[in-house]
């Protein structure tokens, strides 16, 4: 397989293989190792201070009549060229020379220049049109790619993603993490080939931390092959730029390719970044992609420190961590008005925070509606204060950011339990599952994560088909009832089951006399065909009445 360079452009192997050449009958003199490397364009000349006309990367075609006749000639000749940085050179045999000069093969081996002789006449002209042509198509076969890429880009923003997605596409294309940065060099986002972290793939994180840590020890440059792309936008005047793409050849080396498909994902990012505070929801975005891989595990404890601390998050002290997770509505984010109003909400909510007076690291998940954060506390004994903080302000967040919430429910606020960094992504997990499992719970501040295990079990269960089951068997004739027939009896049993079976409460607490309650105790009883002062029979239909919620 012949060697291949940089794509738009072709090889000095490829151009030797080329028909026009070809007739020439070309012998590779000296070089030959270095036939991969890319011609940028064809020239001609017999001058002999052609190398002064040069720019680099040309394949050099001469009969030799500007060698010079003298070997220091000939050496000084061939080392400017060289030095020019030309492609390789070309002689053709005959008019100058029936065989090369030993200067000439001895200075071409010594500046590791590609040096090939043609043994037969052939047209300069024809071959200057055939390897510019080729040249041409393969420039041509580079935009193409481009232009696939950016258009399956296109088609990602219209089918509603955003600035996460579309870096995720280019990542995956340029099999090589993608950052987007503010000007200042602050990250805004992260996104890995992999989408989430795999096996094998280097974490953007952990890429990004080695490259602030470069820039920190007076290398401002990327690493040599990045590719970075400016996104205009920001500030006034044609040249402001509102963020950064760059992309680091960590899997793979970066082509001219990736070059061009960068600079138009940068003008589809500008477009995207035109919304106000884009940038804001995107960083939270980011943290909260951040949270989640480390509550999946997809994150080793040891390295997240270091990647929270690439987010921004500081911790004070040696205490440990609280998870705290928030469910919104599944109407709320439709009320706020779509992704303008997610960014609304990451501000709002970075705001009300700053208040709560403990360092916090914020992050939003659109797909759940979801907003899971973590707190530094500096004991576990203010676990239950800081829980509280946070949870007004998240409130207090969300009615800022969408106000007009009428016939809304209110968000979910679970509190898991404080945890070290080798704990705490399993906490951060176990509350968002208890956020989903509190769904359609009696309206509170804020849940402790450990008043929601029974709910959580049958949530998890909620799939089985033997929960269903179980609801229908020893609540369903009482669920039948109710759907036919009035008073509802539903409400009478739950309230008996939360006052522990207690009938005076039970009957203020429903404003009801102590005659009807007993009376409607005891239609209950007869219709489930049970005990009500049985103890295992009032466990069942305790969580019976909680497992209801999940199967309906």
């Amino acid at each position: 397989m012949e060697p291949q360079g940089p794509q738009g452009t072709i090889t000095v192997a490829r151009a030797l293989a080329l028909p026009a050449l070809r007739r020439g009958l070309p012998e590779v003199v000296s070089g030959e190792e270095l036939l991969d490397r890319p011609v940028r364009w064809v020239h001609a000349g017999e001058a002999p201070n052609i190398a002064a006309l040069l720019k680099g990367g040309e394949l050099l075609l001469t009969t030799g009549l500007g060698v010079g006749p003298r070997a220091a000639e000939q050496r000084a000749f061939v080392r400017r060229l060289a030095e020019a940085g030309i492609a390789a050179l070309v002689v053709e045999l005959g008019a100058r020379f029936r065989a090369l000069p030993g200067p000439v093969i001895d200075t071409a081996r010594s500046c590791g220049l590609p040096l090939v002789q043609l043994h037969r006449e052939v047209p300069f002209v024809a071959v200057t049109e055939e390897i510019h042509t080729e040249i041409v198509n393969e420039h041509y076969a580079l935009l193409r790619q481009a232009d696939v890429v950016h258009r399956q880009a296109t088609e990602v923003l219209l089918r509603g993603g955003g600035v996460p997605e579309i870096l995720g596409h280019f990542a995956a294309f340029a099999a090589n993490p993608v950052f987007l940065e503010t000007p200042d060099g602050q990250l805004l986002y992260a996104a890995g080939p992999g989408g989430a972290a795999r096996p094998g793939t280097a974490d953007p994180l952990q890429v990004w931390e080695g490259l602030r840590a470069r820039r920190a020890a007076e290398r401002h440059a990327p690493p040599a092959g990045s590719v970075m792309a400016d996104i205009p936008g920001g500030g006034h005047g044609p040249g402001a730029v509102r963020a950064r793409l760059t992309v680091l050849p960590v899997a793979a080396p970066l082509a001219a390719v990736h070059r061009i498909a960068a600079e138009r994902t940068a003008d589809l990012l500008a477009v995207v970044l035109l919304r106000a505070r884009q940038e804001e929801e995107l960083a939270a975005r980011g943290r909260g992609d951040f949270l989640t891989d480390l509550a999946e595990g997809r994150i080793e404890p040891s390295d997240a420190p270091a990647q929270a601390r690439v987010l921004g998050f500081r911790p004070g002290g040696e205490g440990p961590l609280l998870p705290v997770v928030m469910r919104l509505a599944d109407d709320l984010p439709v009320l706020g008005g779509g992704a303008e109003s997610w960014a609304a909400l990451a501000h709002a909510l970075q705001e009300e925070l700053t208040a709560v007076g403990v360092p916090v690291l914020l992050g939003v998940r659109l797909p759940e509606g979801r907003v899971p954060l973590l707190a530094s506390l500096r004991g576990a004994a203010e676990r239950g204060a800081v829980a509280e903080r946070i949870a007004a302000a998240l409130r207090s967040g969300v009615e800022r950011a969408w106000p007009d919430r009428s016939g809304a429910r209110p968000p979910v606020v679970i509190a898991g339990l404080a945890a070290g960094w080798n704990a705490v992504g399993g906490e951060l997990r176990h509350a968002a599952e208890a956020a989903n499992a509190a769904r359609g719970l009696p309206e509170r501040d804020w849940y402790d994560v450990r008043s929601l295990d029974v709910d959580l079990l049958l949530w998890r269960l909620r799939a089985h088909g033997d929960l269903a089951a179980f609801v229908d068997r020893v609540i369903g004739p009482l669920l039948a009832h109710d759907r036919t027939a009035r008073p509802p009896l539903v409400p009478t049993l739950e309230a008996y089951l939360r006052h522990a079976g207690r009938k005076a409460e039970t009957a203020r607490a429903l404003h009801l006399n102590r005659q009807t309650l007993y009376d409607r105790l005891a239609r209950i009883a007869r219709l489930l065909g049970s005990d009500l002062e049985d103890p295992r029979t009032v466990l069942a239909l305790g969580l019976a009445l909680q497992a209801r919620r999940h199967v309906r």
